[in-house]
C-alpha cells in the first residue's frame, strides 16, 4: 500500500523534472501521506459532522407502533481554519514552500507553488500543490423514518440516493438510530420529572464520489454518535437539547489504471484517515400542528451543522 501512497501523491501534486512525471521515493513515503490528509481531512469531518447530525427532534420516543417520516437538511459550515493546512506541519522538511499555508480540498482554487526535496538524489523538484472547491458549507438532504417499539423504545433509519451536493461531488448514505427513554427507570420519580430524557445512538455510512485532477476518486465515510437528550414540550412546541459525542473514520479510494499526471497502475489506491473524534451539543425546537413537524436546530461543534426538517409524526 505505501507503493501505491507514493504514486497517488506524485500524481496529485504533479510532480515534474525535464518535462517527465518524478517519483517521490520509497523513505518518503510516510510524509507524503501526511500531505494527502492534511488536504482531504476537512472534507472527511464535514462529512462526519453532517452524518451525526439530524437524528432527533424530541427526547421522547414514540409510543408503541407510533412513527414519523422526516425529510432532513443537514448543512455543515466549513470553518475558516478547515479551509487551510500548515505546510511545514504536512510536509516537514521533504515538502516545502516559500507560502505557509496551502489550500485543502475545501479551500481557495489557487494552487500553491511547492518543493520535493529529495535528499537521496540531491534533487529538488518544483510541483503544484491543487487548490480546493471554495466551499463554504456542505448540504446533506436525507430521509429518516422510525417507528415506536416496546420499553419506551425507537428505531430509527435514514436513507439519501445518490445525490449532487456540489461541483463534482456525489454522494449517497443509510444509516440506522435508537433512542431510549432513561426516566422510566426511576421508580417513583421518573413519571413526575416534567421533562424527557433519552439516550440515542446512531450510525451513517456516507459513500462519496468526486472529481480531482479530471479524474474520480471516492471516500467512504463511517460515523456514530452517542447522545443524552433532553426535551420539553409547552403547547405546540418541543424545545431540546443534546449533549453527545462523534466519531467518524474516513477511507480514500480510487480504481486501478488510475492515471495522475502520466502515471497509471493496475493495483487499487486505499488510504485510511485516521478517526475523526469530539464532543458536539445542540439545541433545537421543533413545531407540532396536529401530525405535522417542523424543526430546527444548531449543533456546536468542530464542524458547526444547521438542520432543518419537515415531517410526520404519529403517537
Amino acid at each position: 500500500m505505501k507503493k501505491l501512497l507514493f504514486i497517488l501523491l506524485a500524481g496529485l501534486i504533479g510532480l515534474s523534472s525535464f518535462g517527465q512525471t518524478q517519483n517521490i521515493l520509497a523513505n518518503d513515503i510516510a510524509q507524503g501521506e501526511k500531505l494527502i490528509e492534511a488536504y482531504f481531512t476537512p472534507m472527511a469531518g464535514s462529512f462526519g459532522a453532517g452524518l451525526n447530525s439530524g437524528w432527533y427532534n424530541t427526547a421522547k420516543p414514540h409510543s408503541l407502533g407510533g412513527f414519523d417520516l422526516t425529510l432532513t437538511l443537514n448543512t455543515v459550515i466549513i470553518p475558516s481554519s478547515a479551509k487551510t493546512f500548515n505546510i511545514k506541519a504536512a510536509g516537514g522538511d521533504i515538502f516545502t514552500s516559500n507560502d505557509t499555508e496551502a489550500s485543502t480540498i475545501f479551500g481557495s482554487a489557487d494552487a500553491t507553488t511547492m518543493t520535493y526535496n529529495n535528499n537521496s538524489t540531491g534533487l529538488d523538484v518544483d510541483f503544484e500543490m491543487p487548490g480546493g472547491f471554495k466551499t463554504p458549507a456542505i448540504p446533506l438532504p436525507m430521509i429518516q423514518a422510525g417507528i415506536g417499539l416496546i420499553k419506551n423504545t425507537a428505531i430509527d433509519v435514514r436513507y439519501m440516493p445518490m445525490l449532487n451536493v456540489g461541483d463534482n461531488i456525489n454522494v449517497n448514505l443509510f444509516g440506522i438510530g435508537i433512542k431510549h427513554d432513561l426516566l422510566q427507570w426511576i421508580p417513583g420519580i421518573g413519571n413526575a420529572i416534567p421533562m424527557s430524557l433519552s439516550l440515542q445512538g446512531g450510525y451513517s455510512s456516507l459513500n462519496t464520489e468526486l472529481e480531482i485532477l479530471g479524474q474520480e476518486v471516492s471516500l467512504k465515510t463511517k460515523a456514530t454518535t452517542i447522545n443524552l437528550v433532553a426535551s420539553k414540550k409547552l403547547l405546540m412546541v418541543t424545545g431540546y437539547v443534546g449533549l453527545g459525542y462523534n466519531s467518524a473514520t474516513t477511507t480514500f479510494t480510487t480504481d486501478a489504471n488510475f492515471d495522475l499526471g502520466g502515471i497509471q497502475f493496475d493495483e487499487k489506491v486505499e488510504v485510511a484517515f485516521e478517526s475523526n473524534n469530539n464532543l458536539r451539543t445542540n439545541i433545537g425546537l421543533r413545531l407540532n400542528m396536529t401530525v405535522v413537524t417542523i424543526q430546527a436546530d444548531y449543533t456546536f461543534a468542530e464542524y458547526p451543522t444547521a438542520t432543518l426538517g419537515l415531517g410526520v409524526s404519529l403517537r
